[in-house]
């Protein structure tokens, strides 16, 4: 290697080193870095998979994919099981692994979903961080069957960057929940403690001055006082629960059966399997549930609100639903209200589906279905 050519590759590794101790944002970080370590090791083609605790694999990031891997919206990267994940699932991966045929290519040129560049191997590294593990970094390029020490060591040193830099962000998105929980329970305690006892103070003046006067107008006026202040209270003892629901380190079903009682509705639940879910899945199942019920309050005409969450393997799904007036609303449609659609996006986040069905004067069902 020429003094240019070194000079050039430390200058490149100095770009990798500053764009994973730079970046937050890890599908950009990880399609930068995959570009610069390509440019600097002279190979053409690369992509890296983030795996989870259960084995199950994602592209995360690619760069100069011959056409037979971007088949159908790069279905071949996106489905079925390869030998680099096999081997990395089963820990017989624990450093970088010198050119190995590739499965993927072979079942693209066998379906013959394209031209693969003269892809047929490629180098697999392990993303590592102490013992944790988070996923492979894959490179290629055409004909080429053989990494020498020295470029299996480079990619080594560059995973475990990359390792370490994912476990960063994973930290720093921990703390950011972390922090997030504490500041709605303390805007819940500010809210307790101060609006809901002037509310509530209101509410009993108003009461206390009306039995103290004769006068109808004025009993009406302050009559009209206690029910607005009653429901004021109950407005924001519902928004205090939204903002920290009691009885959700108790189960998110015992939480929504909580939540109704607060609503003044009468809430039947069934729960089918062990609701044993991440805390991610959990919050989205909660904070559905509330907004499901407070759509019931507000306009579905009735009190009885039915709730059935069932559990099998991976799959947790939650059904709500009432008899009430329903609304007139077809698939084809925008969803028809930000709650509706909110609830939607947080479906989507965790890669569930939402369903919502409704009809006048049969009433409203929402489903939503979450992997865990």
């Amino acid at each position: 290697m020429s003094r240019e050519q070194r000079i050039e590759e430390l200058q490149t590794l100095k770009v990798i080193a500053e764009i994973l101790n730079g970046s937050t944002d890890l599908p950009s970080m990880l399609n930068c870095v995959l570009k610069e370590l390509l440019h600097v090791t002279g190979l053409s083609s690369g992509w890296i998979f983030l795996i989870n605790e259960k084995g199950e694999y994602r592209l995360a990031a690619d760069y100069n994919l011959p056409e037979a891997l971007v088949h159908d919206g790069k279905m071949p990267m996106c489905k079925g099981m390869c030998w680099c994940v096999d081997k990395y699932n089963h820990n017989r991966l624990k450093q970088a692994a010198n050119i190995m045929e590739c499965k993927r290519l072979e079942d693209a040129m066998e379906n013959e979903w394209g031209d693969t560049a003269g892809l047929t191997h490629h180098a697999t590294v392990p993303l590592l961080a102490g013992e944790e593990k988070f996923g492979l970094l894959n490179v290629a390029s055409p004909h080429k069957t053989l990494l020498s020490q020295e470029e299996l060591a480079l990619l080594e040193a560059v995973s475990l960057q990359i390792g370490t830099a994912i476990k960063r962000i994973k930290l720093v998105e921990k703390e950011q929940e972390v922090a997030l929980l504490g500041e709605r329970n303390r805007l819940a305690r500010d809210l307790h403690d101060s609006v809901n006892q002037l509310l509530f103070s209101l509410m009993l003046t108003a009461r206390g001055t009306k039995e103290m006067t004769k006068d109808r107008e004025v009993q009406e006026m302050l009559g009209y006082m206690q029910e607005l202040s009653q429901e004021a209270l109950q407005e924001m003892r519902a928004l205090i629960w939204q903002l920290r629901p009691q009885g959700l380190e108790e189960g998110v079903a015992s939480a929504i059966l909580s939540y109704g009682k607060v609503l003044g509705l009468t809430v039947e639940a069934n729960v089918t399997g062990l609701l044993d879910l991440p805390s991610k899945v959990e919050e989205t199942l909660w904070r559905v549930a509330q907004e499901a019920l407070n759509n019931c309050k507000k306009h579905a005409g009735t009190k009885l609100a039915f709730v059935n969450i069932e559990v099998k393997k991976h799959l947790v799904t939650m059904e709500i639903k009432d008899v009430g007036c329903g609304f007139h609303w077809v698939d084809e449609e925008d969803i028809p209200s930000l709650g509706l659609a909110s609830m939607k996006e947080r479906t989507k986040l965790l890669g569930g589906a939402f369903t919502l069905k409704s009809q006048l004067g049969v009433g409203t069902s929402i489903m939503v279905s979450i992997p865990f």
